[in-house]
């Protein structure tokens, strides 16, 4: 019996004993920090969108998420710690509802999902078009009397846009930002930007745009 006591309880007793306060320790800690509640709010991340679709909705909603779990875990976590993630890998044009549940919600270890606001979101789908479409100058300004804009050029003269095929398709032409054409005598060169009135709509290359503007006094008739 006292062999037996010598070759297994008192081992390494030391090493034992650490083992055992260190644990103490660790379950005092968990013991007492209570369970608590937060709500989370964060964008929706698309994962596996077909190359060929765009997403046509004009706003997507941010998804409120209820967590749960010890109150120091959930102090810690940071906003990039908790993910809302939908999968559009079998997404098709048209209209697509899909159900938000707590499997795609990644969360840091030790929290759960209490629950998913909204739980169902709805998202338009059409498919990815681009085409060229003309660039309209806006020119304002003032100038010397009897002086008028004979001529405006822009280069480039029309540029490429993509988005969803419908809205694609309503888009008429990229306008400058306006140019100040003030003062100008003959002709000057400015250097601007351009609009596209649709937010779902990019320019494929995005560049700035020079327009020239040709001021001229017409001729007084019956002069030689």
């Amino acid at each position: 019996m006292i062999r037996f006591f010598r070759e297994h309880v008192f081992h390494n007793v030391g090493l034992k004993l650490m083992a055992l306060a260190i644990a103490l320790l660790l379950w005092m800690a968990v013991a007492r920090d209570p369970v608590a509640e937060m709500a989370v709010t964060v964008p929706l991340e698309f994962h596996h969108v077909p190359d060929y679709l765009e997403i046509s909705s004009d706003s997507l909603p941010q998804v409120q998420i209820r967590v749960r779990g010890p109150a120091h875990a959930l102090r810690e976590a940071a906003p990039a710690d908790v993910h809302a993630l939908l999968d559009l890998s079998n997404a098709k044009p048209g209209e697509i509802t899909y159900e938000l549940t707590a499997r795609q919600i990644h969360l840091p270890a030790g929290v759960n999902v209490v629950q998913v606001i909204p739980s169902l979101v709805r998202i338009n789908f059409d498919t990815r078009a681009m085409r060229m479409i003309p660039v309209r100058p806006r020119v304002v300004g003032t100038f010397a009397s009897g002086y008028r804009i004979s001529h405006i050029v822009c280069d480039p003269s029309s540029i490429a846009i993509v988005g969803p095929k419908k809205r694609v398709e309503a888009i008429e032409d990229a306008i400058t930002d306006p140019v100040d054409a003030t003062g100008v005598v003959d002709q000057a060169t400015f250097t601007t930007h351009l609009f596209v009135p649709d937010p779902l709509v990019r320019i494929v290359h995005s560049e700035p745009v020079h327009v020239t503007v040709s001021v001229t006094r017409p001729e007084r008739p019956g002069r030689d």
